[in-house]
């Protein structure tokens, strides 16, 4: 299984669209680098760029009233953040974050017109990028309905296995496994549900993990670990 992202969905080079002198193609949009906790934009600040992660890894949150964070999703090198800005989105919703120390190249909303035109399928890809996005918040609604915390924590590692795994023999492995706490914020559990059901799962044998990987050792044994309840905490 190879680690997936989001340019093959469209079959055109994102990385020469959005960091062209990295490829030696010509002018840089621009590129900047972000440390580790900084933030990339904040909830209602403007929305005039579109971001492309050329390496590091970003996280996509809010935070509720009460002031709990969620984090929506985490993206890496390859993945386009931001995007909603080609939609009109005049002020962000979300906030952008970055993991570890990140490099990002840059377009900014005006340029859009003239990369539509330069690059026929790079609408096709944005709007590509915006229906996966909303169709992964359904699914997440959907899990919170319907299954219970320790469901939901391992299909995120399923879906995981499927986004960023890398098959060795009939194991699976991920790298830069994310810490116990962004598992919660993810599946909307606590990390301490997160600790216990990751624990659960090697003893079983099923998993085995690190700060920075993990390794399912059976990806069908481990599906069959969801389950479905509409009584889901």
């Amino acid at each position: 299984m190879k680690e997936q992202t989001l340019w093959f969905l469209e079959n055109i080079d994102v990385t020469g669209i959005f960091c062209p002198k990295k490829m030696d193609k010509g002018h840089l949009h621009v590129e900047k680098k972000f440390n580790k906790g900084e933030y990339i934009y904040l909830p209602d600040s403007d929305a005039d760029k579109i971001y492309f992660i050329f390496e590091g890894r970003i996280k996509i949150g809010t935070k509720r009233e009460d002031g709990k964070e969620l984090t929506k999703t985490v993206l890496g090198p390859g993945e386009v953040f931001g995007e909603m800005v080609a939609l009109g989105q005049a002020k962000r919703h979300d906030f952008a974050q970055a993991l570890e120390d990140t490099t990002v190249c840059i377009v900014d909303k005006s340029d859009l017109h003239n990369m539509y035109r330069e690059h026929g399928q790079f609408q096709a890809f944005l709007l590509r990028v915006m229906g996966s996005r909303m169709l992964e918040m359904e699914q997440r609604l959907e899990s919170l309905v319907f299954k219970d915390s320790r469901s939901r924590i391992i299909e995120f590692l399923c879906e995981l296995a499927h986004k960023k795994g890398k098959r060795i023999g009939y194991e699976i492995l991920i790298k830069k496994f994310l810490p116990h706490q962004e598992i919660a914020n993810l599946t909307a559990t606590s990390r301490q549900t997160v600790t216990t059901t990751l624990n659960e799962l090697r003893r079983d044998n099923l998993i085995t993990f690190n700060r920075r990987r993990l390794l399912i050792r059976d990806l069908d044994a481990l599906k069959k670990q969801i389950h479905t309840d509409s009584s889901s905490s």
